[in-house]
C-alpha cells in the first residue's frame, strides 16, 4: 500500500511539473505576442522628435518583402512600377507635385529605388 501511494504521488508530481511547463510556454507565447503588438503599435506613431533605429518583427518584414516582390513582378518593368508609385503619391496629394522640379520619369525611378532599398534592408537595418 505504501508503494502504491508513493507511485501515485510521483505521478501527480510529474503531472504538476508538466502542467507548470505548459503554462510557462503559454505565458512565453503570450508575452511574445504582446511585445510584438507593442512594437507594431509604437511604429504606427509618427516620431518627429527623435531618430531611432527601427526594428520590425521578422514576420512583418517577410510579409512586406513578399508584397513588394509581388508588386514588382506585377508591373511590366521597374520603370512602370516606379511610375505607378509616383502616380499614386501625387494623385492622393497633388499639392506635393510642385515641390519636385525633376522630371517625372527620374523621380519615379528614385521613388522606386528608394523604396526597394528600404524594403531590402529591413531585415538588417544597420
Amino acid at each position: 500500500m505504501g508503494e502504491e501511494l508513493r507511485e501515485e504521488t510521483e505521478l501527480v508530481e510529474e503531472e504538476e511539473v508538466e502542467q507548470d511547463e505548459g503554462a510557462q510556454e503559454d505565458n512565453d507565447e503570450e508575452a511574445a505576442d504582446i511585445d510584438q503588438s507593442a512594437v507594431v503599435a509604437k511604429l504606427k506613431e509618427v516620431q518627429d522628435k527623435e531618430f531611432v533605429e527601427v526594428r520590425l518583427p521578422e514576420d512583418v518584414v517577410a510579409e512586406a518583402q513578399a508584397v513588394w516582390t509581388t508588386f514588382i513582378n506585377s508591373a511590366s518593368s521597374r520603370e512602370a512600377a516606379g511610375e505607378a508609385i509616383y502616380a499614386a503619391l501625387f494623385d492622393s496629394a497633388p499639392s506635393l507635385q510642385s515641390l519636385f522640379k525633376t522630371a517625372r520619369s527620374v523621380m519615379a525611378m528614385r521613388f522606386m529605388n528608394g523604396l526597394n532599398s528600404i524594403i531590402s534592408a529591413a531585415t538588417n537595418p544597420s
